[in-house]
């Protein structure tokens, strides 16, 4: 069987950046969240806050360091698997990138070990700062990173001539058509994600009546965030639609499942996409309402897949599905929020029920909807690297072999099974032990980790700081 080392760099790729992409999406929430805690800490004086920042920084410890080993990994695959697409793009990507490292990856690891080693050691204003400086390291980061991937969606302020993207207006490729839509949607997502983490583990430590006065606050603070983002990232996405609508029609044309330009065109709820015969079968779709969404107007104009090429036509099926799977997670998202409203609104918010222990299931979702989400727009850029201009097959490294992508393809599966395996075993059992009920920095004075997992502090069993009975009011 012959290997083809285009799909199989592509198929690499994307595991790659499955297995990196839930990471910063978590601990950019994450760093937010603990900046919150600390400044909660400084301001009242509260040692519940304190308890909560000290668990939560633990668990960001063990997650940032697993985002930059997938992180690294994802760098070396531009030039080993992708070296013409990285020469083609180096006059723009190099300097982004070299950016990225420059502001966000020395900012975070500067004050991150701050942030992990220096409570009690520095003063409590110096510690704030540090954690703040984490958070906005992150969102730092983030921008460079979603200026990049965004250009290579909607590629602006360049030109293509001899085999080079030239950089005519650095302002207008950074700040490209798509780039304040996807960082809105991708800054939501990640305090999404974060929130749900925190309260899905929260409302499981108030089962147990582990911490609770720590986890009410917990547990409170997350679900109006819940509340109010959900609902607002149905509206981010609903205008990043539209502005994927105006620059990649094809695109939207394959999440709508729409083969034909056609005016009313239905929501599909339900259809396998056939793209050899160009159809779907066994669709079922409301009349008209796809139309109603992205153009306002119940007969407006829907483009088709069918107006590209073929062989310039996304995956069908991955984009359609992918993009059904988020929004579907989404709507349960938003509706985790109000049933913590209305139990909130009833008085029965801490009481143990069905909802605390669903909450912990919804842990999942974020980082679900994120990777479908992921796979929705990167696979409906297809066939192009940079959108119109540079493809996959161009971008290939020209002496590849299949073999070559393969073995690459299988080493890093392995690799990832063991570390990603430990790494996540190492952060259950930190959530499994339970916060701390030291008094805060207790432990710490004289402390001087000498082993980089030490940042997550002892693993086991902690007291309980309240009986563990069930009756929390």
């Amino acid at each position: 069987m012959e290997l083809d080392p285009l799909l199989l760099s592509r198929i690499q790729f994307a595991f790659v950046v499955s297995f990196h992409a839930i990471f910063p999406v978590f601990t950019i929430g994450l760093a937010s969240y603990v900046a919150l805690l600390e400044g909660l800490h400084f301001k009242t004086g509260n040692p519940a806050w304190a308890k909560l920042s000290r668990f939560w920084t633990k668990v960001f410890a063990v997650a940032f360091g697993m985002g930059v080993v997938s992180g690294i990994v994802m760098s070396f695959q531009f030039g080993t698997n992708w070296s013409n697409f990285s020469q083609a793009s180096a006059n723009f990507l190099g300097p982004v990138l070299s950016y990225e490292v420059v502001t966000a990856f020395f900012l975070e690891a500067a004050f991150l070990g701050v942030l992990l080693f220096g409570r009690d050691k520095v003063p409590r204003g110096t510690h704030l700062f540090a954690a703040l400086m984490v958070a906005v390291g992150t969102f730092i980061s983030a921008f460079w990173i979603l200026a990049a991937n965004s250009w290579m969606h909607t590629p602006a302020g360049v030109e293509f001539q001899d085999g080079m993207l030239h950089v005519r207006s650095w302002t207008a490729a950074i700040f490209n058509p798509s780039f304040p839509y996807r960082f809105a949607h991708m800054a939501v997502a990640s305090f999404l994600t974060g929130s749900f983490v925190v309260a899905g583990v929260s409302a499981w430590y108030l089962l147990k009546g582990h911490m609770v006065e720590a986890n009410r606050k917990a547990l409170s603070m997350c679900l109006w965030m819940i509340l109010i983002l959900a609902p607002a990232q149905a509206v981010i996405g609903d205008f990043h639609g539209l502005n994927t609508l105006e620059y990649q029609p094809t695109k939207v044309a394959a999440m709508e499942g729409n083969w034909e330009r056609q005016a009313g065109a239905p929501l599909l709820l339900f259809a396998l996409p056939d793209q050899e015969a160009q159809t779907n079968r066994f669709e079922v779709g409301i009349p008209n309402l796809a139309s109603i969404i992205l153009t306002k107007s119940a007969d407006g104009v829907v483009p088709g897949i069918t107006e590209a090429a073929v062989d310039e036509q996304p995956p069908v099926a991955i984009v359609f599905w992918t993009f059904r799977i988020m929004v579907g997670l989404g709507f349960a998202m938003i509706a985790f929020g109000i049933w913590g409203l209305v139990l909130r609104l009833r008085g029965k918010l801490y009481r143990p029920g069905l909802f605390h222990r669903a909450l912990p299931l919804m842990i999942a979702a974020p980082f679900i909807a994120v990777v479908a989400g992921w796979f929705t727009t990167e696979s409906g850029r297809a066939p192009w690297l940079v959108y119109g201009m540079i493809s996959f097959s161009e971008g290939l490294t020209p002496s590849l072999s299949g073999a070559m992508a393969l073995t690459s393809l299988i080493g890093y599966m392995l690799v990832y099974a063991v570390v990603y395996t430990a790494g996540g075993y190492y952060m259950w059992q930190l959530v499994k032990g339970g916060m701390d009920d030291a008094e805060p920095g207790a432990d710490e004075v004289g402390a001087h980790p000498k082993r980089p997992m030490s940042a997550g502090g002892p693993i086991g069993d902690a007291s309980p700081a309240a009986p563990t009975g069930r009756d929390w009011t």
